[in-house]
């Protein structure tokens, strides 16, 4: 199993959200690259990076930093938050970046999302947040009508490779993640899983290797302490 450490982007800083409320954000560092850097020296090869600005607005309100990140961090580089076009996927990947996370685009417009995944194949990954059953969207401030396996299973369909799957209730909170999802993800769906929320032990780290996910997605647990990356990395792996 992969460990993605993230940083969530806002106005440039690297912060986290508490269940994705944007009114209840703690800033962790004035410099996202530096938060890069000190994953890469903790062993990490992959970084999830999500600009919260786009995905409220549905543009790359942090093209800058995020290029930077790409250029200087060193590191394999999934993007999500706010991707609703080709021209956005065509711009991210144009700078290097690994993989390209669509969210709200893959509910609301499934040709568009059709076509990145003809264009680039598993370098596209949909970004799923759940939330009281159903699927969000909008940075997590709207609920759509589908339900979680419904829209997997349409995901599957198109031929999506990698799902990140996120439990909102769970984001952030650091009381644990939601076994009992990923267990049904990965049985039901021949995707590559990435769980995502929660993670906040190295026991739940352990928990999702027993599962064979593709990926778990660590924030808040690194931010605090209550993780430690190294550590980690080398339980997953």
């Amino acid at each position: 199993m992969n460990i993605f450490p993230a940083i969530d982007i806002i106005d440039g800083k690297a912060v986290r959200l508490l269940k994705g409320d944007y009114d209840k954000k703690t800033v962790y560092n004035d410099n996202p690259l530096e938060v890069v850097k000190n994953f890469k020296a903790a062993g990490a090869k992959y970084l999830h990076l999500v600009d919260l600005d786009g995905a409220k607005s549905g543009t790359t309100d942090n093209f800058t930093t995020v290029k930077q990140i790409v250029d200087e961090g060193g590191l394999f580089v999934e993007i999500g938050g706010g991707i609703r076009n080709m021209e956005t996927v065509d711009k991210y990947f144009s700078v290097g970046a690994s993989r390209v996370i669509i969210g709200t685009a893959a509910v609301t417009n499934p040709e568009f999302l059709a076509e990145a995944l003809a264009k680039y194949g598993e370098k596209i990954a949909v970004g799923v947040d759940i939330k009281d059953g159903f699927v969000a969207i909008k940075g997590w401030l709207e609920k759509s009508d589908f339900t979680l396996f419904d829209f997997c299973e349409k995901m599957e369909k198109l031929g999506v490779k990698h799902l990140i799957c996120t439990d909102i209730s769970k984001d952030g909170a650091m009381n644990g993640t939601n076994l009992e999802l990923y267990r049904d993800l990965s049985e039901k769906f021949n995707m590559n899983i990435t769980a995502s929320g929660g993670v906040s032990t190295i026991e739940d780290v352990q928990n999702l290797k027993k599962l064979n996910l593709y990926g778990a997605i660590i924030g808040k647990a690194y931010y605090t302490g209550a993780i430690d990356l190294s550590d980690a990395i080398g339980v997953a792996e």
